[in-house]
């Protein structure tokens, strides 16, 4: 019997001081069986720093030709693409055909090599961004994961301090590689 997605629910309110935008999102994420809460997690970062009200999560694990997350225009144009991991350079540039901007978030302890193994392919790729967040930071948030949460978020030149509960998580994203499509 094959297992199925875990709901959990997340209330994520977010005070963009670099972009000056304030919303609250009512989130509702399917956590894959084979997903562990640190990819959940680096998800919702994810969508906490593209945060938009077109912005929303794709099929990720289950559906290979779906990103993450993704925004499109009313037209069906896909404007970001984002994957959350360390996708394979092929999945990438494919994607690069396919959106108008690219960005990659990786974590974890192998982040570092699979960034030393493709950044020479991926430095070609001009709609793409690469976001590395640290493992330790993301491990931390992994262990505050529960079925319902409220978050709240706020972004200030780039750093991430993340509320949750009565724990302070302070997440410092790395861009390893911005696309000129970002325009940041």
């Amino acid at each position: 019997m094959a297992l199925k997605s875990t709901i959990f629910k997340i209330e994520l309110q977010i005070t963009d001081l670099d972009r000056n935008v304030y919303p609250t999102h009512a989130l509702t994420l399917a956590r894959h069986p084979s997903e562990t809460d640190e990819r959940m997690m680096v998800r919702v970062i994810a969508f906490a720093l593209h945060a938009s009200e077109t912005l929303e999560f794709g099929k990720g694990l289950s559906a290979e030709d779906e990103p993450d997350l993704w925004r499109k225009d009313l037209t069906g144009t896909i404007e970001q693409w984002i994957e959350v991991g360390l996708p394979d350079e092929k999945r990438i540039r494919k994607a690069c055909g396919r959106a108008n901007e690219v960005i990659v978030v990786t974590y974890g302890r192998t982040a570092d090599l699979w960034w030393e193994q493709n950044q020479a392919a991926l430095r070609k790729l001009d709609k793409l961004s690469v976001i590395n967040l640290p493992g330790e930071q993301t491990a931390a948030l992994a262990k505050q994961v529960v079925r319902t949460m409220s978050i709240n978020c706020t972004i200030q030149e780039g750093d991430l301090y993340l509320v949750m509960g009565d724990e302070t998580f302070h997440v410092v994203p790395e861009y390893r590689l911005r696309s000129r499509a970002s325009g940041r």
